[in-house]
């Protein structure tokens, strides 16, 4: 689809009062929705919409600046980098690309509420193994690619609770613990701190708040 067709079918989507959800891989295909975007931003005004670009693995300094600019949000495959950082490493897009890959630092340097996540089910569904993954950059070999794009532990534990949340419209409600939200939280065997980073995936969780009442103990 090129930016024209898709500027189309997302000035539809905003006609409904609907944000769009726009797979991108490649730094193409996020340029082609930027694009778009742009050109719908021309003739339309921004009401609120909260367009995200779905994996979004290699976008430029560039395309993360026009992203703010334009309000839109990349949701990072940040799992990526884990399980196949070493076949793009050799393979793909070189040792230079892969340090560039799914780039939480540059997202949140220029101000985006990105999220993380783990395209179930190509992998397993679960946020502190991706907030691992955005916060170490490891590979199944134990290689770090990209170190500079490195989040730290409280930046990823802040993606995988309120920048959800906000990415769901729903940030009125949940990803934060305060007055007026609804108590559905996680309660951790221990504090997510920089000190255990090497190890976040592993906190085990011993239970589960829902609407403030019910606790599921793991």
């Amino acid at each position: 689809m090129n930016a024209q067709a898709l500027a189309e079918q997302i000035a539809i989507g905003e006609s409904h009062g609907m944000s769009c959800s726009i797979h991108t891989n490649g730094n193409g295909a996020t340029e082609a929705a930027l694009e778009a975007i742009e050109s719908v931003r021309a003739n339309n005004p921004d009401l609120g919409f909260r367009h995200s670009l779905e994996h979004c693995q290699l976008a430029t300094e560039n395309q993360f600046y026009r992203m703010a600019k334009l309000g839109v949000t990349p949701n990072l495959f940040s799992n990526h980098i884990y399980f196949w950082g070493d076949v793009h490493c050799k393979f793909t897009v070189g040792p230079h690309g892969v340090r560039r890959m799914d780039a939480c630092r540059s997202a949140t340097n220029h101000g985006l509420k990105h999220g993380v996540h783990s395209d179930d089910m190509v992998t397993e569904v679960s946020p502190l193994f991706s907030a691992w993954c955005a916060v170490n950059r490891r590979s199944l070999t134990g290689v770090v690619y990209g170190e500079d794009q490195c989040l730290t532990v409280d930046e990823a534990m802040r993606v995988i609770t309120y920048n959800h949340a906000w990415l769901a419209h729903q940030d009125d409600v949940r990803g934060t613990i305060e007055i007026g939200k609804w108590a559905d939280f996680t309660v951790l065997e221990e504090e997510a701190t920089e000190e255990i980073r090497e190890r976040l995936k592993d906190i085990r969780i011993v239970g589960t708040v829902i609407g403030g009442n019910d606790i599921m103990v793991n």
